[in-house]
């Protein structure tokens, strides 16, 4: 049986389910819900077109013989907290995002994330790197001539648009952002940032590499528009990540589905779309490299 798929926004559905939940079971307990809800940090490819992800929500609702709820959010911090209220089931944050909401719920369980296409900037792999652009025609050569100027972060929950910049980056600066350039400015996004360099609207913008590879396949910008002036260690992708409290045999399913969407010519044409080659199965100590990223921050 075919079953439907809702397309929901974040802003008034994650509240009202919220608010709308009955009393969960008990703790000795796992959950099987009738419908699934699935949930992705916004990025370049959620505001585009939601119609992209319906391979993988088909693939889902294959697997798993359940109806899928897709949610499209307005923030990662919208994602993290329909998370820990129980609203929402399976969900793709970044990865500083999953660390801040995994030390309130130790419940959530990384299942899988990308390994993703060489690209623009961005390497093959499970992982990547933020890059710090300004303009070509900027005149910057080196961190040094930034000082002073307007940077573009992307979230406050981002990894590579927010605490990279913040502990990796300042050690090369030796001092805090906000006492290294004239104003810091938080642009919403990876695009939004890369975009924002090229219109003179930040001088220089921390950005991720398949993010701003995504900008220039969509012909918003070219390469040779930017010029790279410091580049971090490489991290892990963005997790999926389900509520651990979904019974075991749910989870193996969902995790299979992920696994095994490159075995059907519209699961391949989803990857394609989003620079990827295959999903890889993941583990929460993956993210370990995040922990530590975060324990430094929070210690300065």
């Amino acid at each position: 049986m075919t079953r439907p798929t809702k397309f929901k926004t974040a802003a008034g559905a994650l509240c009202l389910g919220l608010m709308a939940m009955g009393a969960s079971a008990s703790a000795d307990e796992c959950r099987d819900p009738e419908v699934l809800r699935f949930s992705m940090i916004p990025t370049e490819e959620t505001t585009q077109e939601l119609s992209l992800y319906q391979p993988l929500v088909n693939q889902i609702k294959k697997a798993t013989d359940k109806n899928v709820e897709f949610f499209l959010p307005t923030s990662y911090a919208s994602v993290v907290e329909a998370m820990l209220g129980g609203f929402v089931d399976l969900g793709m944050h970044g990865p500083y995002s999953y660390v801040i909401a995994q030390e309130k719920d130790p419940e959530l369980e990384v299942i899988v994330t990308y390994a993703k296409h060489k690209g623009h900037f961005q390497e093959e792999g499970p992982g990547y790197k933020a890059i710090l652009v300004a303009r070509s025609d900027s005149g910057y050569e080196s961190v040094d001539d930034l000082e002073g100027t307007v940077i573009g972060l992307t979230d406050p929950a981002s990894t590579s648009g927010n605490l990279l910049p913040r502990v990796a980056f300042t050690k090369v600066i030796g001092k805090d952002l906000e006492d290294f350039f004239s104003r810091v400015v938080y642009t919403g996004g990876h695009d939004l940032s890369a975009v924002a360099v090229l219109e003179g609207q930040v001088d220089a913008a921390f950005v991720a590499t398949h993010r701003i590879d995504n900008v220039i396949d969509r012909d918003l910008a070219t390469m040779d528009d930017y010029t790279v002036l410091w580049t971090s260690p490489v991290i892990p992708q963005d997790p999926f990540v389900v509520d651990g409290r979904l019974c075991d045999e749910l989870v193996d399913k969902i995790r299979d589905a992920f696994l095994t969407l490159g075995d059907t010519e519209e699961g391949r044409t989803y990857l394609e779309n989003v620079n990827a080659s295959k999903f890889v199965r993941m583990e929460d100590s993956d993210y370990d490299i995040i922990r530590d990223l975060k324990a430094a921050k929070e210690a300065k």
